[in-house]
């Protein structure tokens, strides 16, 4: 026992604020796979020396602290408020203390209007604390659900989150899990061998790869730590402090000057040859960092936050590299939660459109394609934010609707000179409408190419929309980033006091 321990009172209150300071900062977790402490996760997130911690005395009992460390910092000169299990604590087992802290800063981020960052490494709720440690995970629910309408909440999964523990992040917008360490399960290993007799491991239940490719319950998987600290950096970059909080803008950066170049020979003129969506992008918005949400899940679309003319936007677009760019119910599920976000924090929702519509199919009908399915249009529908939507290929059936089409309520939608829009495809349609005529032919393959042809010129070239009035124009892919980025100036009430934009789609008045 330290002199300090065995007469405090003797001790001036410097010597045993400084004592206690000392006590807190020196306390060390078992490393196992954990990279840094729960105070050192939180430094590491914000921008250095920018950590302030809040209730640094706090404690749960006489012989530990409240088991997370919560503060506030920046992030590129951004406020953020932080929650860190520290795992030194009962393992990070979530207490009444414990809960009471996470809602402490919650509510702070709530109320001030900043977003939360939750490092989340926590074996559940406390079973010491019983009915209170339950009492307490609701709480923290309940702030989750409240601030889901009010600031941006992101979880990084750096260690195990089971049981109550694995809510929270579910109920925030992204998730990020580091590869072999972060889990997150409702029931472990030793529950589910007790239960079902079935022996798994953490990672089968509960990894990285399973959550971000499978059940799509976490939307990135990083190698390490300090790589989940830069993307959720990278991630708040991008977004508002909270609804109707000012964005972000930067300088406008050029798009890739080769890709730019390369975007009227791009895409394919047969729509079955595949080619990679990012390409695109890369001629379309500017140059610099892209964040891309679920890469490994559902595929067939991309769904990124990028920069149009420095103004964060967020991008949906097929990608033909996978599957053809067809939609499914994963890729449903991360179009809707997708654009559903971007709607409620204030981002332009850009739609890049080749799709040749959705799987069939017992496997897709079972998982319940038609309710994913119809929640795409549904976010579109609702997402108040500027909609802009480009077919750049093809776009058939109730997937071109699901797009991001003008019948959801795009503010403006393009076409480019070569793509197609139709109910289905040529050859689809051309075996449907033209069964007999094609049985009873001695050349079906030759009657079946000029059947096709003439489908594509009567019934599904872009024109044939643009005269209806269904899409606004049709143009040439290198048009493409002058229109967005003046339909983005009308749509923000950015345009000068004379009404001008800067690249000339819009007229100048």
């Amino acid at each position: 026992m330290t002199q300090l321990d065995a007469s405090p009172v003797s001790t001036g209150p410097r010597e045993v604020l400084a004592h206690r300071r000392r006590e807190r900062l020196s306390r060390t977790e078992p490393k196992g796979v954990r990279e840094f402490t729960a105070r050192e996760r939180a430094e590491m997130l914000v921008d250095a020396g920018s950590f302030v911690e809040i209730s640094p005395l706090r404690k749960a009992n006489e012989t530990g602290g409240s088991g997370v460390i919560i503060g506030w910092g920046m992030t590129s000169g951004h406020p953020v408020v932080v929650a860190s299990h520290d795992a030194a604590i009962a393992s990070g087992a979530i207490g009444r203390i414990f809960a009471e802290q996470v809602m402490r800063a919650q509510r702070l981020a709530i109320d001030k209007g900043y977003p939360i960052v939750y490092i989340n490494d926590s074996g559940g709720a406390n079973i010491n604390d019983g009915i209170h440690a339950l009492h307490g995970c609701g709480g923290i629910f309940h702030n989750n659900v409240m601030a889901q309408q009010k600031i941006p909440q992101i979880s990084l999964i750096l260690g195990p989150c089971a049981g109550a523990a694995a809510y929270s992040p579910a109920l925030t917008d992204w998730t990020i899990m580091v590869k072999g360490q972060g889990q997150m399960f409702l029931t472990g290993p030793e529950i589910v061998k007790a239960a079902t007799g079935e022996d798994a491991h953490p990672d089968d239940i509960g990894g990285s790869l399973l959550h971000t490719k499978e059940s799509g319950v976490a939307h990135l998987e990083v190698d390490t730590e300090s790589d989940a600290f830069a993307a959720a950096r990278l991630l708040l970059s991008f977004l508002p402090p909270r609804v109707n909080g000012p964005v972000k803008k930067t300088a406008p950066i050029a798009p890739n000057i080769d890709a730019e170049f390369e975007l009227p020979r791009l895409v394919p003129e047969r729509t079955s040859v595949v080619f990679d969506m990012n390409k695109l992008l890369d001629g379309v918005l500017d140059a610099g960092p892209r964040f891309e949400l679920s890469p490994t899940y559902g595929t067939s679309v991309l769904t990124l936050f990028g920069r149009l003319e420095g103004r964060p936007v967020g991008v949906v677009a097929s990608q033909p590299n996978s599957r053809g760019g067809i939609l499914d119910s994963k890729a449903s599920v991360k179009i809707a939660r997708f654009v559903e976000f971007c709607g409620r924090f204030g981002l332009p929702i850009l739609t890049f459109v080749d799709v040749p519509g959705f799987l069939p199919g017992t496997v897709e009908e079972k998982r319940g394609v038609i309710t994913h399915g119809a929640k795409v249009p549904k976010a579109y529908v609702e997402a108040p934010t500027p909609r802009l939507t480009v077919v750049v290929r093809k776009a058939y059936g109730g997937a071109y609707i699901a797009m991001g089409a003008s019948s959801l309520g795009a503010d403006f939608s393009w076409a480019w000179a070569n793509s197609e829009i139709a109910v289905m495809g040529p050859g689809g349609a051309v075996a449907l409408l033209h069964r007999r005529a094609l049985k009873a032919s001695d050349n079906p393959t030759e009657l079946r190419d000029a059947l096709a042809a003439d489908y594509r010129e009567q019934v599904a070239r872009p024109y044939l929309a643009a005269e209806a009035g269904i899409v606004d124009d049709v143009i040439l892919p290198e048009e493409t980033r002058s229109r967005m980025a003046d339909a983005l100036l009308l749509l923000s009430h950015e345009a000068d006091s004379h009404g001008s934009v800067a690249h000339g789609s819009v007229a100048h008045v």
